[in-house]
């Protein structure tokens, strides 16, 4: 029997991070069989020297195994009250994505549930001080893959992190976030109740014991995870130092995809997509297509029917309407320069923009400005 209990004791045992732990219980099967092991029978694992050996085995014969206990009982205790969970390496319902890349965690603690079409997600990450462009990007990307029935993941930071994790929900799709601290100190804290919203239609992870703070070193850390959940990782506006840019690099050092979107020239919120995209490290992406194109292969049994194709379908529209569609972009455009551009009256043109805005194809924006959704 896999006792968690046992589990949380080893790892207060010193010189047990995450990689010894995992060869220790791989080796033995259980916690419990760690415990009860002795120092010849631990020197016999590669890696694991006498002096090793020796040091953990009398740690957990002495008397300070009991502040370990202690430890593994507060924990399930604060575990319980917040109605979590922890999920092993060595349990079914670990990801098979996540479990590939270099380091993963042995366990992590969990709200919520994971399911089988969660092995199909796509995470979206970006800035926390996001344009206007960027979040029309953000909603209009998640609810593309939602639709396609793609889990969406990210990190509950704010600006796009927040908004693609309340798009995905608003869209009816599922979202995994995977968070900096323990789930019982929640950051940021404004997003108290989105965290509960996705904890009913996803989950929220993390690998950091209950009552961890938000310290800034765990952020770099947990990208690992956000990006070992998912078969790639679309960036959304990020500062070439941007936190975005560590999932990105995580990314590809895991072989998954990464995906970008240009943004504007100049524009300080563009300069790490832009940088990913000339670098040749992340394709350039302009819509759902470009992504599920990329990863067809791996997307096939999720993909109803038709959906795919659907995509590619071009919009039926009036000659005015298509004149007038096809030059307004991501960026606002006033509709006088509209008028101007297409050779048509300022009524004509408000005229055809309205059908465009009731067809889902455009929106308006404050002071007569138009953008592409």
């Amino acid at each position: 029997m896999f006792s968690i209990y046992d589990l949380l004791v080893l790892t207060q045992v010193p010189n047990v991070g995450s990689h010894r732990l995992r060869t220790l219980i791989t080796h033995f099967g259980n916690p419990s069989s760690v415990l009860k092991a002795s120092a010849r029978e631990i020197v016999a694992i590669d890696g694991f020297t006498e002096k090793l050996a020796s040091s953990i085995v009398h740690y957990i014969r002495s008397t300070k195994i009991k502040e370990a206990e202690k430890y593994a009982e507060k924990q399930l205790s604060k575990l319980n009250h917040i109605d979590s969970r922890i999920i092993t390496i060595w349990d079914k319902q670990y990801p098979d994505l996540l479990k590939k890349i270099y380091d993963p965690p042995p366990f992590f603690f969990m709200n919520g549930e994971l399911n089988e079409t969660d092995k199909y997600a796509i995470a979206i990450v970006g800035t926390r001080n996001p344009s206007e462009y960027g979040v029309r990007i953000a909603e209009k990307f998640t609810q593309g893959l939602v639709k396609l029935g793609i889990t969406i993941t990210s990190g509950l930071a704010r600006g796009i992190d927040t908004i693609v994790h309340n798009a995905a929900l608003k869209a009816g799709g599922r979202t995994i976030a995977v968070i900096g601290s323990g789930l019982d100190v929640l950051y940021p804290p404004e997003n108290k109740i989105l965290s509960e919203r996705i904890a009913e239609r996803g989950a929220m992870i993390s690998e950091y014991e209950l009552g961890a703070k938000p310290d800034a070193v765990n952020f770099p850390r947990r990208n690992r995870i956000i990006s070992g959940l998912s078969l790639g990782t679309l960036i959304i506006e990020t500062d070439i130092n941007g936190g975005a840019m560590i999932t990105a690099n995580t990314a590809l050092d895991q072989n998954r995809e990464v995906f970008a979107v240009p943004g504007q020239v100049g524009s300080k919120v563009s300069r790490g997509c832009h940088a990913l995209i000339k670098e040749g490290r992340a394709k350039l992406v302009e819509n759902i297509e470009d992504i599920v194109s990329e990863l067809l292969t791996k997307l096939k049994p999720i993909l109803k029917k038709g959906e795919n194709e659907e995509l590619k379908a071009e919009p039926e529209l009036s000659l005015f309407e298509k004149s007038i569609f096809d030059i307004i972009t991501e960026h606002p455009s006033h509709i006088d320069s509209i008028a101007e551009t297409t050779k048509m009256s300022t009524a004509d043109v408000l005229v055809n923009l309205l059908s465009l805005e009731f067809k889902g194809l455009v929106k308006q924006l404050p002071g007569k400005m138009f953008v592409r959704l």
